[in-house]
């Protein structure tokens, strides 16, 4: 029995060396900066693999005495269609599936190296084609819900792709349609019945942008994905097939792979960072594309016994699969026309026959010799697909919101470096001005200790002078008495002898005491210009402020370079800008009565970008930050917050808004020193407002601000808690509460700290309460002892009454003027030494006021005036 190969048939040397693997780009080998879509593209031609399907049981009782129509050799990989019995035609395809080949078979010969070419970056295309009932389906679309071994082409292929994919840098996304009668309907979303299809001018690429495209993330949301389009995919029962497919189901999978650079030579720690942004090339983005394709069967109208409606399908199925013939048999034969918009199939199918994607055919065939028409169209379908030559490109981008997402990052990074080295640089600043102060402050004991101690002497010496003149005198007066003689112009005389030699005693103690005052304050000017003109001191703030304004080059840098991205980068930007964090408001802070050391020029600047940001943004977004878990996002909030509260008009909203009970939550709950430092700030602020007080003391912040400033050692933490308390004091209403809560006290212990800035708010706060004291006293609402007094704040009054810092000096002073109106108060002043600081007072104040108050004090006390008399003063 003689058999032939046909003009059709294709030599197996040919096969073999007509399609070569295109070589795929190494995901480590290091590109330059041209477009990448320049890549040369890849000759290959459509490979085809033919599968046979067993006999059916109809077949089994039909054709029993008949042998089959094909011969398959799958070792030669060729197939003898049989003429009659004695002769057949030969021909060879890229792989013969015999009846019995696995699915897992199925799926390595045909659609594995396919999906290899989409995970490199290519289009790829798997089609399953034959005459209906011959496992086309079965090939592509099996689950293998029951039995995992009889998974087809679409399962596993997304097995594979979802293996190789990093679910954070890559994605995969998946839509499944069907063309019905020259319709594109959406599987997945069946109200979308009428898809267009839109070509690109300039590129040539097909697109279904109205398809529904679903994310895939792991394997079982696929599967779920395919059982909804199968469920709404259109079916019949026809002579040849039970579920006969009426439409082309048509899989497409998008996928999306980042690329990184991993043999580049340079790192960001050991290149200049200026340099680095500069070269830093795009990642590469990769975007290849699998369509898998089950064409609704051939059939004959004949032996399929479709009528009325059904064969309104068939003819529109044999229409659209003539068309695609018709497309194959040009593109083999290279014809210049190629009737590619025939049909809405062969649009489709553009790239797949004559373009640049890889593709792989599987034809299906029946052994039955009733059908062997149709097996033998089928087989010449297939070897006419075999001659179409395809160019592979490969498809990559520059992934410009990759390399955006990394210079936001660098940018971070060199943020929190800058603010790093800041906070190094405020802390060897801190321990330098901690050290000198510890200098200063030791001096000035010494020069308190040695000026009270003449003071003290130079009181005694004259009390006691005072008291042998009024003995001596004494004594005169009974010695004239007894001798009935009074000379009255010669006891005159003796008299102003001793007080003039008592005056000038006085005066000599003075002298010396200033004189030592004087030498003192020489020893504490030198320890003073020692201690500034340290050239170590001056060596490390040098160096801290290089590193600074290096910081600021770089990020200024970077900002530059991303803003020359194109408008993807800077999209993704500015979402990244918006997510976590907030970064905006990150370099903003308070500008207050209690500011943080910024000058008053930056005040108005800062106050008006956080105007906008609170008018943008919204008060209650701000403080829900408040509530963040990231440290930092607190910091930032509270600063706006604190700011905001500046301003009279806003402290209501804040207040209403839940503001401050969220401030006094993140005192009562962090150990930040930072964010206490700035939430005591805000509540400074808010305390300013008489009704925001109550609310204050309502809602225990007091003991909060206590506990606080027992538990802080920052002096610009004590100096905002001090304000607020301080501010809390000048409250007529709320005077008992506050002391009864710890306020006093808490304002009293912050003395400790000994900051200017710190005791100015102190003093400030004393002066404040002591004013209200004396207000009611003199109503008559509260009458008894000073609080103040009866807390042990008198001592550090009298002792910082004459203190050299302006500020403290001038509430001190004034604190002691009204502490001086009560009369009850009297006593314990005289006892305390206070008399002669107001007498300091009423002679020496810079304030005419202050001045004039302790002038009226002293004459209108009963005691002082016999204190004075006592003592031979004068006002």
């Amino acid at each position: 029995m003689a058999s032939g190969i046909k003009n059709g048939g294709t030599k197996t040397s040919n096969l073999r060396s007509s399609f070569p693997k295109p070589k795929l780009q190494s995901t480590n080998t290091r590109r330059s900066l041209p477009v990448p879509n320049g890549a040369e593209a890849i000759s290959g031609r459509v490979r085809v693999a033919v599968r046979l399907r067993p006999r059916n049981p109809e077949e089994m009782a039909a054709d029993a005495d008949f042998a089959d129509c094909v011969e398959l050799q799958p070792e030669l990989k060729r197939l003898k269609l049989r003429k009659n019995n004695w002769d057949s035609d030969t021909y060879e395809f890229d792989e013969v599936l015999t009846e019995i080949a696995s699915q897992k078979r199925v799926y390595e010969v045909v659609a594995k190296p396919v999906v290899e070419s989409v995970l490199d970056g290519y289009n790829g295309t798997v089609m399953a084609y034959g005459q209906t009932g011959t496992g086309k389906t079965y090939t592509l679309g099996r689950l293998g819900d029951e039995d995992t071994s009889a998974r087809g082409i679409m399962v596993r292929s997304m097995e594979e792709i979802l293996s190789n994919v990093s679910p954070i840098s890559d994605s995969v996304s998946v839509s499944y349609l069907q063309l019905y009668m020259e319709t594109i309907q959406d599987l997945l979303n069946p109200a979308n019945d009428n898809i267009s299809i839109v070509e690109d001018q300039r590129t040539g690429d097909v697109s279904l942008p109205g398809a529904t495209l679903v994310d895939v993330r792991d394997q079982q949301t696929f599967l779920e994905l395919l059982r909804l389009g199968e469920a709404h995919r259109i079916a019949a029962n026809t002579k040849l097939n039970t579920e006969s497919s009426r439409s082309h189901a048509i899989l497409m999978v998008h996928v999306k792979r980042s690329i990184s650079n991993q043999d580049d030579d340079f790192s960001l720690e050991s290149q200049d960072r200026c340099n680095l942004v500069g070269n830093l090339p795009p990642p590469l983005l990769r975007k290849g594309k699998l369509i898998v394709v089950d064409l609704a069967g051939s059939e004959r109208i004949h032996k399929s016994g479709s009528e009325g409606h059904m064969l309104e399908e068939a003819k529109s199925i044999n229409l659209s699969l003539s068309a695609l013939g018709k497309c194959i048999n040009a593109l083999a034969e290279n014809s210049p026309h190629v009737p590619v918009r025939d049909s809405k199939l062969t649009r489709l199918l553009k790239d797949s026959f004559g373009g640049t994607s890889r593709t792989s055919m599987v034809i299906t065939i029946g052994p039955s010799p009733r059908h062997r028409a149709e097996t033998a169209s089928t087989i010449l379908f297939g070897q006419r697909a075999m001659k179409v030559e395809n160019m592979l490109k490969i498809k990559e981008e520059f992934d410009y919101k990759s390399l955006s997402k990394q210079l936001q990052m660098e940018i971070d990074r060199l943020i929190v470096e800058n603010e790093r080295q800041q906070k190094h640089y405020e802390n060897e600043t801190e321990r330098i001005r901690l050290e000198t102060q510890k200098h200063v402050a030791e001096a000035e004991r010494n020069y308190v200790e040695a000026l009270e101690e003449a003071k003290t002497k130079c009181q005694m010496d004259y009390m006691e002078s005072i008291k042998k003149l009024e003995e001596k005198w004494a004594v005169s007066q009974q010695k004239h008495a007894m001798n009935g003689e009074v000379h009255k112009d010669g006891g005159s005389e003796e008299s102003r002898e001793l007080q003039a030699s008592l005056l000038q005693k006085e005066i000599n103690l003075r002298k010396a005491a200033e004189e030592e005052n004087q030498n003192l304050n020489n020893k504490l000017i030198r320890l003073s210009k020692l201690v500034d003109g340290s050239s170590s001191l001056q060596e490390i703030l040098e160096e801290e402020s290089y590193q600074k304004k290096k910081l600021e080059e770089e990020v200024r840098i970077l900002r530059s370079q991303l803003a020359e991205l194109p408008l993807e980068a800077n999209e993704t930007r500015s979402y990244s800008g918006r997510g976590d964090n907030g970064k905006s408001i990150g370099m903003m802070n308070c500008s207050s009565p209690l500011n943080y050391g910024h000058s008053r020029e930056n005040d108005s600047g800062e106050r008006a970008s956080i105007s906008n940001l609170h008018e943008q943004v919204g008060l209650q977004k701000i403080l829900s930050l408040l509530e963040s878990e990231e440290a930092n996002v607190q910091i930032h909030a509270v600063k706006v917050v604190a700011n905001l509260a500046a301003e009279e008009t806003n402290q209501e909203k804040i207040v209403e808004a839940g503001g401050l009970t969220s401030l006094l939550r993140l005192l009562r709950k962090y150990e930040d020193e930072t964010i206490r430092r700035i939430a005591a700030g805000a509540i400074a602020n808010l305390a300013m407002n008489e009704r925001n007080q109550e609310l204050i003391m309502a809602q225990g912040g007091v003991p909060l601000l206590a506990m606080t400033s027992t538990n802080a050692e920052d002096p610009q933490t004590l100096r905002m808690v001090a304000g607020a308390i301080a501010n809390l004091c000048g409250n007529d209403k709320l005077q008992i509460r506050l002391r009864s809560e710890g306020g006093i006290k808490a304002l009293l212990g912050m003395v400790r700290c000994r900051h200017p800035d710190v005791l100015s708010q102190v003093a400030r706060g004393i002066a404040n309460f002591a004013k209200c004291e004396s207000r009611v006293a003199t109503q008559g609402i509260r009458p008894g002892r000073s609080l103040l007094v009866e807390d042990g704040a008198l001592p550090w009054i009298v002792q910082n009454a004459n203190n050299e810092a302006s500020l403290i000096r001038r509430h001190v002073e004034l604190a002691l003027c009204h502490l001086a109106q009560h009369e009850v108060n009297a006593k314990d002043l005289i006892s305390g030494g206070a008399l002669w600081e107001l007498l300091r007072i009423s002679r020496d104040c810079s304030r005419d006021d202050i001045k004039a108050l302790a002038r009226r004090t002293l004459t209108s006390s009963s005691m002082f005036q016999a204190e004075m008399r006592r003592l031979r003063i004068e006002v």
